[in-house]
């Protein structure tokens, strides 16, 4: 982002706080400056107004980097703060990124999102970006950063908002990635807890703090929302790795007690009982299988452009179908995620509901790293 735009955006903020006083419901003039004017002015503004105001920022911005107008708005006082959360929809219904909240709700359902990653391998660090043109070698926007570590047996990664802050003490730590000793199972732990009643994750790998907690204001817990499992290939035939996804539904139903009814989980990283696993509250994705190409002698995946490198870690995740539903429940030619290289550090992200950018970019770093027994 250009200094012009930053000190833009800043005066965007500071011109509403530092406003003169405007006019009351009977037309006079109060406060002649000071602290005075500052509570009877822009704060002050009758909430119609306001919301119209907030309506017509958020309907102009599209997208970044203009979209950061609507941030300004927010940053006046709590009152425009208050206001333009209940103007500005989740991307649910809009498909818009705007607040940090924004990256842990589902994507959009129509159009998906299109992002990428960029790999350092010499710090081991991905950073995802929101995409702002079709090309691959603009950055975009900054959305999250994660770090892989090797933690004895196993490895994690640490995925923050501040690309330079990527610890589990950090107020920008949103959730980690942890796998086993093979690096074919992963679990994802969120920050927060996903539902009404949800209990921090058992266990030395999913502790937040490896001693006492640090604040306070920090929560100490992780909180498992997801598994991804690659599957074995004993016999190496020919063909790309296949994997499968289960996420915990956003929504889970909470009893009278206060409890969430979803008291099960997925034992040892195995899915091999996806009826249960779909029936306590868990979304069950897998990898499209792809069609070998006799022109080409390899197998293909139609990507819309979107990748141009061919490599095992390319990947589209589908809806798997319930047959016990009638009509079958999901769709497996809707692609949801779909992930793939286009240069030797760069890959694409693209995905839509229900996966949330946090989740998707979770998924995505499952398949740096070498699978020996998948490929």
């Amino acid at each position: 982002m250009s200094l012009r735009k930053v000190f833009r955006s800043r005066k965007f903020s500071r011109s509403f706080k530092e406003a003169p006083a405007v006019g009351t419901a009977e037309g006079g003039i109060t406060g002649n400056g000071g602290e005075h004017a500052h509570e009877n002015g822009w704060s002050n503004m009758l909430p119609e107004i306001l919301c119209e105001i907030v309506r017509r920022v958020d309907a102009a911005e599209e997208q970044w980097p203009n979209r950061q107008n609507v941030v300004s708005c927010a940053c006046v006082c709590k009152r425009w703060r208050d206001i333009t959360r209940e103007v500005v929809r989740e991307p649910l219904h809009t498909g818009k990124i705007t607040f940090p909240s924004c990256l842990k709700q589902p994507g959009p359902r129509e159009v998906p999102h299109q992002c990428l990653i960029k790999r350092n391998k010499k710090t081991s660090t991905f950073y995802l970006y929101l995409a702002l043109s079709p090309s691959f070698t603009d950055k975009g926007k900054f959305l999250l950063a994660a770090r892989r570590y090797r933690c004895g047996t196993h490895t994690e990664y640490i995925i923050s908002l501040d690309a330079d802050d990527l610890s589990q003490g950090s107020n920008a730590y949103v959730g980690k990635l942890s796998s086993d000793f093979l690096g074919t199972n992963f679990t994802i732990y969120d920050s927060q807890p996903p539902h009404s009643g949800a209990r921090p994750s058992s266990g030395r790998a999913s502790r937040r703090f490896a001693s006492k907690q640090i604040s306070p204001q920090v929560p100490a817990g992780n909180f498992e929302v997801g598994q991804v499992s690659y599957k074995f290939n004993l016999l190496k035939s020919r063909g790309p790795r296949r994997m499968v996804c289960s996420l915990k539904s956003p929504v889970t139903p909470v009893t009278p007690t206060g409890e969430s009814s979803d008291s099960t989980s997925l034992d040892g990283h195995k899915m091999h009982d996806k009826e249960h696993a779909a029936a306590s509250g868990y979304t069950i994705l897998k990898n499209k299988a792809p069609r070998w190409h006799e022109h080409l002698q390899c197998w293909c995946l139609n990507f819309h452009g979107r990748v141009t490198v061919a490599s095992v870690k390319n990947f589209q995740l589908v809806a798997t179908v319930d047959q016990s539903q009638p009509g079958g429940k999901g769709d497996e030619e809707t692609v949801l995620l779909q992930f793939g290289k286009v240069g030797d550090d760069t890959f694409t992200m693209d995905y839509r509901q229900p996966l949330s950018a946090f989740q998707a970019f979770a998924i995505c770093l499952t398949s740096f790293g070498t699978k020996l027994a998948c490929e």
